[in-house]
């Protein structure tokens, strides 16, 4: 059985649900030849009729007024319902059997792979919290100073982001310095930035739904002949990476060549070297040599190569891009030179 063979959707990922409809409350949607249902709860009727007013295809229900006929019906007729093999826990797999009376079907993801391709109306809100993001890093040049924790740091970004457009937060907020820094997925701490220091970020921020991801790193005062080597091959990779994405390009081939850099460096290689994005910070595709994607245009990805040395630091360069027919544009667009502050 195939997703093309369905009579049905039952759409449990908020995520889908509010690129489906533009609804943001807390629900579930159903997709049945007679029409589209939303069912919800008394907290959210209010917004979700208020919203339903602009879009007549969809119907809310409150929860508490359906029985188990009403549930019973609204597939009445369909063989096969899909749902979300995804998202949905074996304990809602049972419920849904159970309360619907149908043959659940796997929807092979079709949802996350249409979200791939963005319209003209997703990228610009890409684009704005792509902008606020570099403001928000220029802004970090001169705020942080030797003494100041991870914590304060990162308390700082989501300030910044919020004051100057951004719904919030598109992730939690990475910023670790010196040997954290090797950690790709580090915590703030309350460790103290100090002289000579390496500081990585990871952030983004979220506008009408959508994220933006950017990393850098800054070098306190100096840096290391070791640090220096190491940037330079994480931002020749980037910029290989960078100049070779286009509109019908395989990717497999691609990465594979940036594997064996790794190889030939002794590197360890310890994550892909980006990822979509869009409503969720990561989203189809992946990119690595292990996932075969044929790159569209108006694709939204990420390009992340980083190396990190265990106990001593790490070094990641990531940027928002947008696929087109002629390469690709950074959307993200704060400089990738080697950058110091004052120690």
């Amino acid at each position: 059985m195939t997703a093309s063979n369905l009579d049905g959707m039952i759409i449990s990922n908020p995520v889908n649900i509010r690129y489906l409809t533009g609804l943001t409350s807390e629900g579930t949607l159903l997709i049945e030849p007679k029409g589209n249902i939303f069912i919800t709860d008394s907290r959210y009727l209010e917004a979700v009729n208020s919203f339903l007013t602009i879009d007549q295809e969809i119907v809310a229900y409150d929860i508490r007024s359906l029985n188990k006929y009403d549930y019973e019906s609204f597939f009445a007729g369909c063989e096969n319902v899909g749902f979300e093999e995804g998202y949905v826990t074996y304990e809602m797999y049972k419920a849904y059997l159970r309360t619907y009376q149908v043959n659940l079907v796997e929807t092979e993801r079709i949802i996350e792979l249409h979200r791939m391709v963005k319209e003209e109306e997703e990228i610009d809100n890409v684009k704005r919290a792509c902008m606020i993001t570099d403001r928000c890093f220029e802004h970090l040049k001169d705020f942080i100073k030797v003494g100041m924790t991870e914590k304060e740091i990162a308390y700082e970004i989501e300030k910044f982001m919020k004051l100057n457009g951004a719904d919030g937060l598109a992730f939690d907020t990475i910023v670790a310095t010196g040997p954290n820094s090797s950690m790709p997925h580090a915590i703030p701490t309350d460790r103290k930035v100090e002289p000579k220091d390496i500081i990585q970020f990871d952030f983004g921020c979220k506008v009408n739904g959508y994220c933006s991801d950017f990393s850098r790193v800054l070098f306190v005062g100096e840096i290391t002949e070791e640090e220096e080597r190491v940037y330079n091959f994480v931002f020749n990779e980037y910029d290989y990476i960078l100049k070779n994405l286009t509109e019908g390009l395989d990717t497999k081939e691609l990465f594979k060549k940036c594997e064996q850099d790794y190889k030939d460096k002794e590197f360890d290689l310890l994550h892909s070297f980006g990822h979509g994005l869009g409503l969720d910070i990561h989203e189809e595709p992946i990119l690595s040599s292990k996932h075969d994607i044929k790159l569209k245009k108006n694709m939204l990805i990420t390009v992340e190569p980083g190396v990190y040395v265990p106990s001593k630091f790490g070094i990641r360069i990531e940027d928002t891009v947008l696929i087109n027919k002629n390469g690709a544009n950074t959307l993200t667009k704060s400089g990738v030179a080697i950058c110091k502050i004052r120690g």
